[in-house]
């Protein structure tokens, strides 16, 4: 029997002609995606409150020979996202991605969480999602074509003491991507959730594991016994925004070296696995 050849994408320019909107995108996880979609030949649009840090991303894409622009906007003010959005829609031509990556957290038990810092947090994390991902779509779907990634965490679904603000949104975040995919699938519109492990990031690293004690005890939470890299997480966030993805929507992929799931996993006296 003859073997048909199977011919492999080129991954240098699997986003070559493409347009991707990249919120948070000054730094961490953000910074990383958009410089993959950009490295695969896409033009990039990072978004985010502070200029500083996008017009970093912007000059690293542009070293790298890409093509990058910033807006600066904040996602909870859902007439200036729509006017974001739409003007890079106009500007470009047309919108192929969104990765809705901007965030706020901070660790609090629960009982001593203001209304104000729950406020802040689902008016970033779920409001600036759904407002970004609205405004996409009036592009994506007259277009039948589009690709949405929402950058969550796994304790969306489990839970984590002192995340209870940021594990109620993100958990909205799954609801909303998963009824999306369905009211889009057949309109050519994909959209799907990520969700990232411990990461080396400055700004994870400040909020969720500032001290070395507590830095410990998060990697000793991760059966890889290691953080992920920005970049690791940026490479399966391609893999989701791109053509090799066409038949997943209402996914959640979870990149966290089993750390979830070790949850789940008995030791021994000693505490070993």
């Amino acid at each position: 029997m003859t073997e048909t050849a199977v011919r492999l994408p080129d991954l240098t320019r699997e986003f070559e002609g493409r347009v991707a909107l990249v919120t948070g995108g000054g730094s961490g996880i953000g910074r990383a995606i958009a410089r993959r979609y950009a490295a695969g030949g896409g033009t990039v649009v990072v978004l985010g409150r502070r200029e500083e840090p996008l017009k970093e991303t912007v000059a690293l894409i542009e070293a790298a020979g890409g093509r990058a622009d910033l807006v600066s906007c904040d996602v909870r003010d859902a007439v200036a996202v729509a006017d974001a959005v739409n003007g890079v829609a106009d500007r470009e031509g047309r919108l192929d991605a969104l990765v809705n990556n901007a965030a706020g957290n901070f660790v609090v038990p629960g009982e001593r969480l203001s209304p104000n810092g729950w406020k802040a947090v689902i008016d970033i994390v779920l409001n600036g999602t759904f407002y970004a991902t609205r405004a996409a779509a009036d592009h994506m779907l007259p277009a039948g074509s589009g690709s949405i990634l929402n950058v969550i965490a796994t304790y969306a679904w489990h839970g984590h003491p002192g995340t209870v603000h940021s594990a109620a949104a993100k958990g909205g975040i799954v609801a909303m991507t998963r009824t999306l995919a369905t009211e889009w699938a057949g309109r050519g519109v994909r959209i799907n959730c990520i969700a990232p492990g411990p990461t080396e990031t400055e700004g994870a690293g400040k909020a969720l594991w500032g001290t070395a004690a507590a830095r410990e005890r998060v990697l000793a939470s991760v059966p890889a016994h290691r953080f992920a890299s920005p970049e690791e997480i940026a490479e399966s966030a391609g893999y989701l925004l791109s053509d090799r993805a066409d038949y997943v929507t209402g996914e959640v992929h979870v990149v966290d070296g089993a750390q979830w799931l070790g949850k789940s996993v008995y030791t021994d006296e000693g505490g070993n696995r």
